[in-house]
């Protein structure tokens, strides 16, 4: 189990406003934050140093309330878990 769930979930993508990999998760996980009433919060790595330096190569990233559920592609399964969605 990836953790306990808050009231909504918190999901935020680390990735860069040029990146095509991070588009590409962002659209796919779009559909299942909305089926667990989140949004997902877009933050460019490039726009903070440390940012950069943690993220820099991984992008994207995803994470759900503060656990990493993966990096580069979406996780469907991870996602689904973290956000207890079962269809």
């Amino acid at each position: 189990m990836i953790g306990p769930r808050t009231a909504v979930p918190q999901i935020v993508l680390y990735g860069r406003a040029w990146c095509h990999l991070c588009e590409e998760m962002r659209v796919a996980a779009e559909p299942l934050a909305r089926a667990a009433g989140a949004r997902i919060e877009v933050i460019d790595v490039d726009s903070d140093p440390a940012l950069q330096a943690r993220y820099d190569e991984l992008v994207p990233v995803l994470v759900c309330d503060g656990v990493e559920l993966c990096h580069y592609r979406l996780d469907e399964a991870r996602l689904r878990e973290a956000l207890q969605i079962r269809v």
